[in-house]
């Protein structure tokens, strides 16, 4: 199939964009290569050091040319998509040494839960313990002790921080390993509507307990499609995760499978073989050009065209909102996951997932067939589902039609002609908007403004009947220097409710929402942010508005609004508690959303 244009087209522009970093980052991995496998270059103290605690392995480090695997694990048993980690680097060691090698712990990585820190102050550290962790990645490594690596996390930050700092290590092959998701509790639709029942006061804590605990109910990934479930989608069409691994729920015999194979996989891709696959070489602009493809034809996560852009310049590639917009031109809207559906990732999963929408993709010129993977050559590879057999783990071709339309569809018939990602430009600044779940008469809102410098501010104005009419929410002062960006996720039941009473209603932040926000629009990320004088910083009261996510509008109507002096704001309350004060270095260094959000500049 021939490529579409528009991929083509904007691919080329990236990597004419990129060329100078990316030149430079090849490079220096080039270097790092050449150098051959790290161990050799230790002293024998420092050899011994590091092979003290590595048991019956020992004499095989010290005296074979066996290749050593570095884990990177972000487990904790606070986060149930993370729990099941505490199992892994005992499957992984195993599975190294049944094909000659060995496996070690590096080091471990934070994380956190934004679902357990969404409205509290940890929420300010959240964005900000992605590049935490690329840095932790980094420190893991630098002992310089492995031919390849594999890396354990899922949720919001974790993986776009991995991906960072196994960009530092690209020389390096390197494989994703997932934990899957939870098993599916009560819908998602039903807990949505116990929290608007509650944020109405129709019920009490008590049902809105019971419904959270039995919507989260177990180990593994969150069910709807938020962050981390998306961070999933990209590592497979990315190709860092063996194929058809992502949604293969926890503690089963094909996830152990696959945990195994993981760490095989990465051994085999090492310097010591023939079939060197270097991190570098995967994620190369193609590669990401895949992964945005991926983002708009699934509907995912907002929270992801600031992970991106914070990833691809790790490696030396430049993105811009711009690629997202063109690609969610050409690209057709083939899911339906909650918070976009009714179905939850398990559904999805079931009804042909990843691998059959990889397929009509690439049937439609709509990938780049041609790159490299964990699984090897080609694309192709991920339209295949791993199934367990009498020989142990294999693959097999996965479905070529949809087994429920209401949750994926073919090419010839999607939800929508294009991507579930909006950009907005225009006086106001450059936003972006998740549109694959706002209903069409919900998408062009042209109302005067509220504004305020905090989301207990839009909630206090709430209860007391303040919010009546047609209203542009303005809540500023949310941007990374300011406070760390935190996701604004609770204003969603409100802002759903006055939807829902027929009022038009929409969101304009410098903040981030919720990776599985859908039905309200929501021009968030706005750059730039209140913080740096932005057009955001200027409006009043009343000022009007219009949000317009069909034709990409973000612009101020009423006349004179950026003549006048720019607010400031009392923000020494974001300055310390709950860990803030360690961060005020990330927050005076930090870049701007469009740029990736990130502390490290330009790589």
């Amino acid at each position: 199939m021939t490529l579409n244009a528009t991929i083509q087209s904007v691919t080329e522009r990236i990597i004419k964009r990129s060329e100078t970093p990316r030149s430079a980052y090849l490079a220096r991995m080039a270097a790092a290569t050449h150098k051959g496998p790290s161990r050799a270059h230790l002293s024998c103290s420092g050899q011994a050091h590091a092979y003290a605690g590595a048991g019956e392995d020992q004499d095989r480090l010290a005296t074979e040319n066996a290749g050593n695997l570095g884990i990177v694990t972000a487990y904790n048993d606070m986060l149930s998509a993370h729990q099941p980690f505490e199992r892994y680097p005992a499957l992984l060691r195993e599975a190294a040494r049944s094909v000659g090698g060995t496996a070690q712990v590096a080091g471990g990585v934070p994380a956190m839960c934004d679902g357990v820190t969404q409205g509290e102050a940890g929420m300010e550290l959240s964005l900000f313990s992605r590049d935490v962790i690329a840095m932790a990645t980094g420190v893991a490594l630098s002992h310089n002790t492995f031919d390849a690596a594999v890396f354990l996390g899922v949720c919001d930050k974790i993986v776009p921080g991995l991906v960072i700092g196994a960009q530092a290590f690209g020389h390096l092959p390197a494989v994703f390993v997932p934990a899957g998701p939870m098993t599916s509790g009560i819908s998602n639709d039903e807990k949505a509507k116990v929290r608007q029942q509650f944020a109405k006061g129709e019920v009490g804590r008590d049902a809105l307990m019971k419904s959270e605990m039995a919507a989260y109910h177990g180990p593994g990934t969150c069910t709807f499609y938020g962050t981390a479930n998306t961070n999933q989608m990209l590592m497979e069409f990315m190709g860092l995760h063996l194929p058809g691994s992502s949604f293969v729920t926890p503690n089963t015999e094909l996830r152990d499978a696959l945990t195994a194979e993981g760490a095989r996989r990465a051994l085999s891709l090492s310097a010591l073989g023939n079939n060197y696959t270097p991190t570098c070489d995967i994620l190369d602009e193609k590669a990401f050009v895949n992964g945005i493809v991926g983002l708009m034809a699934t509907g995912g996560s907002t929270n992801l065209l600031i992970h991106l852009l914070a990833m691809a310049r790790a490696g030396g590639i430049v993105l811009d909102w711009e690629d997202f917009a063109d690609l969610s031109g050409v690209v057709p809207l083939l899911a339906r996951v909650y918070p976009n559906g009714l179905a939850d990732v398990n559904h999805f999963h079931a009804a042909g997932g990843l691998g059959y929408m990889i397929g009509e993709l690439l049937n439609g010129g709509l990938l780049h067939p041609d790159t490299k993977t964990v699984a090897g050559e080609g694309l192709e590879h991920y339209t295949a589902e791993p199934f367990l057999s009498d020989d142990g783990l294999t693959w097999r071709a996965g479905t070529k039609v949809s087994l429920n339309d209401k949750i994926v569809r073919p090419l010839s018939e999607p939800f929508q002609a294009n991507g579930g990602l909006s950009r907005l430009s225009g006086n106001l600044g450059t936003g972006v908007m998740k549109i694959s779940a706002v209903a069409e008469e919900h998408r062009v809102v042209e109302a005067p403004v509220r504004v305020f410098h905090d989301q207990e501010e839009v909630k206090a104005a709430f209860k007391a009947g303040e919010l009546t009419g047609d209203v542009i929410i303005v809540v500023r002062f949310q941007g990374p220097k300011a406070n760390g960006m935190p996701e604004l996720h609770s204003l969603t039941p409100i802002m759903q409710i006055m939807q829902g009473r027929g009022q038009k209603v929409a969101l304009v932040t410098d903040g981030r929402m919720s990776g599985a926000s859908g039905k309200v629009p929501s021009a968030i990320h706005v750059c730039p942010e209140a913080l740096d004088g932005g057009p955001i910083a200027y409006l009043q009261d009343g000022d009007l508005l219009r949000v317009d996510a069909v034709s990409g509008d973000l612009n101020i109507l009423t006349d004179g609004v950026l003549a006048r002096t720019p607010v400031t704001a009392d923000l020494s309350g974001n300055q310390a508690g709950v860990g803030r004060e360690l961060f005020s270095s990330f927050r005076a260094a930090v870049g701007s959303a469009d740029t990736g959000a990130s502390v490290f500049g330009e790589f």
